[in-house]
């Protein structure tokens, strides 16, 4: 079990080389096992989700959900268990999945009282709906009827979302970056994004999400990752705002009540495989929090968002759960089991 003098060793041998003034307090706390900001500040329980490696191999831990009965899922490109299903305590109670080498993308989605899962593969180039006992549904393969996917190989999903009619949304956004819109049985509705710098377009179109915290009005949120933004757009397709966080390369938009959550994979500058943070915004598009980073709410029109405090190893999904905990899944980080964030 790691002590807090072990995590602060760590911390201090991590942190001394860069933004050496706010190593740790990230928002003025006594504890530096404490980060966050405002109301959104969270203990750190950096070994939650630590297993024998021998039984539960990870690789890339990609992206967490929380089902029902408050089981959570993780997602990883280890093919000994592509998933791993864990107990609120951390405990392992079911691991499957052999055939996932690019795992990438966990959404989860009621059909009808039953919950299934959605999985990206962007090595295999396809999507699949499973069962949460890991039983294959359906699966979505390159739509060859579009230009950029004459090649299937062209076709790299990153993540999916599920509308309340049980129509499907594709980012490909190590692909073509383009947004594919399927109805429930998996035809092809429509097309639009793509590569480029304009509004309606992405640099890394990294995760989506329904946006429905305005019930008579639902929306996506797509990150543009290497644009340091998220982008709104109406389920049609029309772009309709960009939000702009400069400084954080964004991975996948999570709405939980009111409040957007995104884990940082890194800070613009910042090249060490230490880096990312999670950033938190509210219902009117405003970031409250940033644990694990700087944040000034008063002086936001040239403000940068970069790491103060080394928690994470390139943070690549935040799972929320009922109690407002947070569970932070990592990318290319020694094979590193989830974090979890105790909200106080």
């Amino acid at each position: 079990m790691t002590t807090r003098r072990d995590f602060l060793n760590r911390s201090l041998a991590l942190g001394a080389s860069a933004f050496a003034p706010s190593v740790f307090w990230s928002c003025g706390n006594d504890d530096p096992l404490i980060i966050g900001h405002g109301e959104y500040r969270y203990r750190i329980i950096p070994d939650w989700g630590k297993q024998d490696a021998s039984k539960f191999p990870v690789q890339d831990c990609h992206e967490m959900v929380q089902t029902q009965n408050g089981d959570l899922y993780l997602l990883t490109n280890h093919t000994r268990n592509n998933i791993l299903v864990y107990s609120l305590d951390g405990k392992i109670k079911n691991a499957w999945g052999t055939v996932f080498p690019g795992a990438h993308g966990l959404t989860l989605f009621d059909e009808n009282g039953s919950e299934v899962l959605w999985i990206t593969d962007y090595e295999r180039h396809q999507v699949f709906k499973m069962t949460l006992d890991g039983q294959l549904l359906l699966t979505i393969d390159a739509p060859q009827d579009v230009l950029a996917y004459k090649d299937p190989t062209n076709f790299k999903p990153t993540e999916t979302a599920i509308a309340s009619d049980g129509s499907i949304y594709i980012a490909d956004g190590y692909g073509a970056q383009h947004i594919l819109h399927y109805d429930p049985n998996g035809q092809l509705l429509n097309v639009f994004g793509g590569y480029g710098t304009e509004a309606h377009l992405f640099q890394n179109a990294h995760g989506i999400c329904i946006d429905d915290r305005k019930k008579d009005s639902p929306t996506l949120l797509i990150t543009a990752r290497e644009q340091q933004a998220v982008k709104r757009f109406s389920l049609e397709g029309k772009h309709l705002e960009t939000i702009s966080l400069p400084g954080a390369y964004i991975c996948r938009p999570v709405i939980h009540n009111e409040q957007c959550y995104f884990s940082v994979l890194k800070s613009k500058g910042v090249g060490n495989a230490d880096s990312g943070f999670v950033l938190i915004m509210d219902q009117n598009d405003q970031v409250v929090s940033c644990p694990g980073a700087t944040f000034d709410s008063e002086n936001k029109a040239d403000f940068l968002y970069h790491q103060t405090m080394r928690v994470f190893q390139y943070p690549h999904d935040v799972c929320v759960d009922r109690d407002e905990n947070l569970y932070v899944a990592q990318w290319n980080s020694g094979n590193t089991y989830p974090i979890k964030l105790v909200r106080v």
